[in-house]
C-alpha cells in the first residue's frame, strides 16, 4: 500500500510542478522539487512501521557542546541526472513542515516556546479557572432560593476551606459575606465580589516586587525548593525578565545532582543570551557557588541567579548541604545571598506550608514564587501561606510559556480566583 501510494504521487510529479509554477510562482519551485525528491528517497525505504532507529536519528549533542537549539536540516543528497529542478535546501530550513521526522520526535529540554500573545489578565484568569470554577460551583450549589442563614454561611466556609484558603481566612470571609445580609436573598455574583475584596485585603500587604539593589554587584539570588516545583524553569524566566530590563545576568547551575537540570539551565542561558557557570554532575555545589560569584564580579554582572538541587524539607542531611552553600557564598560576599526565593508548586496544597516553614528556617527565605496555579483547584493555598508566614509574594506562574510568570498583583489574583470576569 505504501509503495503504491508513492508510485501514484511520482507519476503525477510533472503535473505538480506545472501546477505549482502556475499557482505559487517560481519562488516555490524549490519546495515542490524537494518534496518530490523526498518521495523518491522514501520509495526505496520500508514503510514507517518497519523502520528502525539509527544513530543518525538521535538528538544533536548536549548544550555543553554548543548544540543547536533547533533541529538541524537533513543533509542534501546528490541530485539524480534526470532531475530538472535541484532541491532548494534553504526552503527546507525556513519551512517547519519539512523538518525531519526523527527530529520532530525528540523533545528538547529547555524553555518552552511562547504561545499566542495574550494579556496577563487573560492568562491569569484562565490559569486560575480550576480554582475559581470549583469555588463558583460550590457557591452556586449552596445559594438556593432560600434566604441567607447561619447554616448557609457554614457551607460557604467549607467551600473556601476545600479551596485551601485556610480555616482562619475562610471563617473571616464567611463572616464578611454574612455581614448585613442575614435573612436576605444573596446571589452568587454578590458573594464572589465579597470574596475578591477579602482576598485582596489579605494579600495586598505581601504583594511586593523583587527589587534589585544596583549597589550590590552581583545581586545574588539563591533559588530553593523541592524537586518538581519548577525552580530551573523559574530561574530561566526570571533571567529573561531581568535581562530585558537591562540587568546583566549570570546563571549558576547549582543543581549538580541532576544532569538534566544542568543541561536545562544551559539551554535557557543560550536562548536568552546569559552566561552559565556549570560543573559536571556530582560536583560540589558550594564550590560552584564560590566560583560563580567571583565570575559574576569579573564579568560585571548585575544579577546572579543560582539553582539548587531539589530537597525534601524533611531530609536533614540535604538541608545541611543548602546551609553549606550559603556559608560559602558569605565567604565571597558577606551580604550574599541578597535574596532567597522559595519556589512553591501550588498543586501540592497544604504540603507547601511545611515547605515554607522549614526552608525559611534553614535558608532564610526572603520571598516566594508560586508556580503551577493553573494545575490545581486549590489555588487559595497562596492566601493561607501569605497570611501565616507574612512573606512577600514576588511572582506567580500560570503556565509553561516564558510570559506565564509575572509579578504578583493582589487585586488581579483576587478577582481571578473569585471568578470575576473583568
Amino acid at each position: 500500500m505504501w509503495s503504491q501510494l508513492i508510485d501514484f504521487v511520482l507519476q503525477q510529479e510533472r503535473a505538480i510542478e506545472l501546477a505549482a509554477a502556475f499557482l505559487l510562482g517560481s519562488g516555490s519551485w524549490g519546495i515542490v522539487s524537494t518534496t518530490i525528491s523526498r518521495l523518491r528517497r522514501r520509495r526505496q525505504t520500508p514503510p514507517p512501521e518497519a523502520e528502525t532507529a539509527t544513530p543518525s536519528d538521535e538528538a544533536p549533542g548536549g548544550v555543553g557542546e554548543e548544540a543547536s537549539a533547533h533541529p538541524a536540516p537533513f543533509a542534501p543528497e546528490v541530485a539524480a541526472k534526470d532531475e530538472v529542478l535541484a532541491p532548494d535546501l534553504s526552503a527546507l530550513v525556513e519551512d517547519e513542515a519539512f523538518e525531519p521526522e526523527s527530529a520532530r520526535e525528540i523533545t528538547p529540554v529547555g524553555p518552552p516556546l511562547a504561545g499566542p500573545t495574550r494579556s496577563w489578565w487573560t492568562r491569569l484568569r484562565d490559569g486560575l479557572s480550576r480554582s475559581s470554577g470549583s469555588i463558583g460551583e460550590g457557591f452556586a450549589a449552596i445559594l438556593t432560593k432560600r434566604k441567607l442563614d447561619a447554616s448557609m454561611l457554614d457551607d460557604l466556609e467549607d467551600v473556601l476551606i476545600r479551596a485551601d484558603l485556610g480555616v482562619a481566612t475562610a471563617a473571616r470571609i464567611a463572616k464578611a459575606i454574612g455581614h448585613g445580609r442575614y435573612d436576605k436573598d444573596v446571589d452568587v455574583e454578590e458573594v464572589k465580589a465579597v470574596l475578591a475584596a477579602e482576598i485582596e485585603r489579605a494579600l495586598a500587604p505581601y504583594a511586593r516586587p523583587l527589587e534589585i539593589d544596583g549597589g550590590k554587584k552581583p545581586f545574588v539570588i539563591l533559588v530553593v525548593g523541592v524537586n518538581g516545583s519548577g525552580k530551573t524553569t523559574t530561574i530561566g524566566k526570571l533571567a529573561a525578565r531581568f535581562s530585558s530590563n537591562g540587568h546583566g545576568v549570570l546563571l549558576a547551575a547549582g543543581d549538580t545532582f541532576r544532569a538534566a537540570a544542568i543541561e536545562q539551565l544551559r539551554i535557557w542561558g543560550e536562548r536568552i543570551g546569559c552566561p552559565v557557570i556549570a560543573r559536571e554532575q556530582g560536583s560540589d555545589a558550594s564550590a560552584l557557588a564560590f566560583d560563580a560569584i567571583k565570575e559574576a564580579r569579573q564579568r560585571g554582572a548585575g544579577v546572579m541567579l543560582m539553582d539548587t538541587a531539589g530537597r525534601l524539607q524533611n531530609r536533614a542531611e540535604l538541608m545541611g548541604e543548602l546551609k553549606k552553600i550559603i556559608r560559602v557564598m558569605k565567604k565571597v560576599d558577606p551580604g550574599a545571598p541578597h535574596a532567597v526565593l522559595l519556589v512553591l508548586d501550588a498543586t501540592v496544597g497544604q504540603n507547601a506550608i511545611s515547605q515554607v516553614e522549614i526552608f525559611g528556617r534553614v535558608a532564610g527565605v526572603t520571598g516566594l514564587v508560586m508556580t503551577k496555579l493553573d494545575g490545581t483547584a486549590r489555588g487559595g493555598i497562596l492566601v493561607a501561606i501569605a497570611e501565616k508566614f507574612q512573606l512577600p509574594v514576588h511572582f506567580i506562574g500560570v503556565g509553561e510559556g516564558i510570559d506565564d510568570l509575572a509579578p504578583f498583583a493582589a487585586k488581579d489574583f483576587a478577582r481571578a480566583i473569585a471568578g470575576i470576569e473583568a
